[in-house]
């Protein structure tokens, strides 16, 4: 069958990839968008220096799991103030992409009430205005930068929204794993986790094709050699780059084929329990690895290709591997009954996500 993959993010990658952005701004004129830490850790002046004038402003009250009120207020801040700025450099962890993404595009009638309705509806628009973005991630683990996914969360209504649009894909992005340096042990271990899922997902994934193949088993077994090692040693700079390259190769696959069930089930035990969702999208993996194989001969293969030990027995050696970074893989552990874990995964097979894993039955 014809396959497609397409990514139209322009990356650098590598210790100092930072001093690239006033190449990437040229002469326009940014705004930043940053994790509210970022000013006391040096970012924010180090993006000013590099800046200078053509920095118009700065944005830095985000916070985790952006909700929708919140980044309502936000947007409105930012289209009032910096109306006539050209780009947007976001950076930070996923929440701090994820927001500036919303940012980055107004609906045409330039009020979020409109934006927010679309969100709910889960439908696409034509933005009526719309600012360029540069992301600069500072975890290794989402793989935002290349993808053009943003989510918002509703505490309010209990959902979780995915914004997606041609225009949410960042122009470009400056990975630099020195700036993943001071995210201590719980980051550094959640948004491994969160990338080793993104690339067992792309591989267990109904789009999966042979590039995104190939991306997603060396983010696999990079995250699985490098992870275990990086949370014990926060200072190696060689571990963070390994880290920040699998992370990124994570994203560029599920780039193209999304996540699946694992990530589905995620979103309710982030709501429900309040679950970080690199522990939330990770803690299920043998699970639905165990479900996985056997499926499909060829993703069978792929599969194999991941884990040095017999396929046979990967749910039980993934299992272990979490449960030795601490990481329990019961569901019981979380606060969840049997009754409501069995409900919750058959809810996740039904949801968009859900149906991109391989096998299920698909409406």
């Amino acid at each position: 069958m014809p396959w497609h993959f397409h990514n139209p993010v322009d990356v650098t990658f590598g210790e100092g990839a930072l001093d690239g952005l006033p190449a990437a701004i040229g002469a326009r004129r940014a705004v930043l968008v940053a994790f509210p830490e970022a000013r006391a850790l040096g970012y924010v002046d180090r993006v000013a220096q590099l800046l200078g004038g053509s920095l118009a402003g700065v944005v830095e009250d985000i916070e985790p799991n952006p909700d929708v009120a919140q980044v309502a207020r936000l947007h409105t801040r930012f289209w009032r103030g910096f109306g006539d700025c050209d780009v947007i450099v976001a950076l930070g962890g996923g929440s701090a992409l994820d927001t500036a993404k919303v940012l980055s595009v107004s609906p045409p009638s330039g009020a979020f009430s409109e934006l927010a309705k679309l969100l709910a509806a889960g439908s696409s628009f034509e933005p009526g205005r719309v600012k360029a973005l540069i992301a600069v991630p500072t975890t290794a683990g989402t793989g935002s930068e290349v993808t053009p996914w943003a989510t918002v969360w509703d505490h309010a209504a209990n959902r979780k929204y995915s914004l997606h649009l041609r225009e949410t894909w960042p122009e470009a992005a400056l990975v630099d794993p020195e700036l993943s340096a001071s995210a201590p042990r719980s980051v550094t271990l959640q948004s491994g986790l969160d990338a080793l899922s993104h690339a067992l997902e792309a591989i267990w994934n109904v789009n999966a094709n042979p590039v995104s193949d190939v991306l997603a088993v060396s983010a696999a077994r990079r995250m699985w050699s490098t992870l275990p090692r990086l949370v014990e040693r926060l200072d190696d700079r060689s571990l963070r780059s390994e880290a920040a390259l699998g992370a990124l190769e994570a994203g560029l696959a599920f780039s193209n084929t999304r996540t699946a069930l694992a990530h589905s089930i995620s979103y309710e035990m982030t709501l429900r329990h309040g679950l970080p969702h690199g522990i939330a999208c990770s803690f299920t993996l043998p699970l639905v690895l165990e479900r996985a194989i056997g499926r499909l001969p060829e993703r069978d293969a792929v599969l194999a290709s991941v884990f040095d030990v017999p396929l046979a027995s990967t749910p039980e050696h993934l299992a272990a591997w979490l449960e030795e970074l601490d990481v329990s893989t019961q569901f019981e552990s979380y606060g969840v009954s049997p009754e409501e874990s069995r409900a919750l995964v058959e809810s996740a097979l039904a949801g968009p996500r859900g149906r991109n894993f391989i096998g299920e039955t698909r409406g």
